[in-house]
């Protein structure tokens, strides 16, 4: 695929397919999640420079798109773009489906946040340690000058700059789609 622009991929939006199987999702989950008022939304269709987590006010629509990293597993050849997803322990790859967000925790990250597979092919994202947390390898200056960021063990991987955002306005019981369309 040929390389976008720094300047185009701080532009990026929620692929309207992908926001109404996110939706979607959140009405076949509904009795799960206690709070629809937010959900994250991770398009794993755009290459890892691109902000591609994206956190979705339902009511209003707002949009606010973020850094976020894919598994090893999901991309071996570190080229940028996701080319599979795995709910298999030690794959080292990103889950696709819908995932319910839980409690929020201190790790080897610092400060993280839990999640909770709701779907067949996410089932195992707790028992993998599937969560939500910041990392060096995730920054503005590593996308805008290598035209992607660092992979994952399958973690939904963001900027340190924006993980108190991420964590504080999805805080538990609320979902977290990903995907590619």
């Amino acid at each position: 695929m040929a390389s976008v622009p720094a300047q185009a991929r701080a532009a990026a939006t929620i692929d309207s397919r992908l926001r109404e199987r996110a939706l979607g999702a959140l009405a076949r989950h509904r009795s799960q999640v206690k709070h629809a008022d937010v959900i994250g939304i991770a398009d794993y269709s755009r290459p890892s420079g691109d902000k591609r987590f994206h956190l979705l006010d339902v009511a209003s629509g707002a949009v606010t798109s973020l850094l976020v990293a894919h598994g090893r597993g999901s991309d071996p050849a570190h080229s940028g773009w996701l080319k599979r997803f795995s709910n298999d322990p030690g794959s080292n790859a990103s889950c696709d489906g819908a995932l319910l967000t839980s409690n929020e925790y201190v790790g080897q990250h610092g400060r993280s946040m839990r999640l909770i597979g709701l779907d067949p092919q996410n089932s195992n994202a707790l028992s993998r340690a599937i969560v939500v947390h910041s990392a060096p390898y995730v920054s503005a200056d590593m996308a805008q000058g290598l035209g992607k960021v660092g992979r994952s063990l399958g973690c939904f991987t963001v900027t340190k700059q924006d993980l108190a955002q991420v964590i504080d306005r999805l805080g538990p019981g609320r979902l977290l789609y990903s995907d590619k369309v």
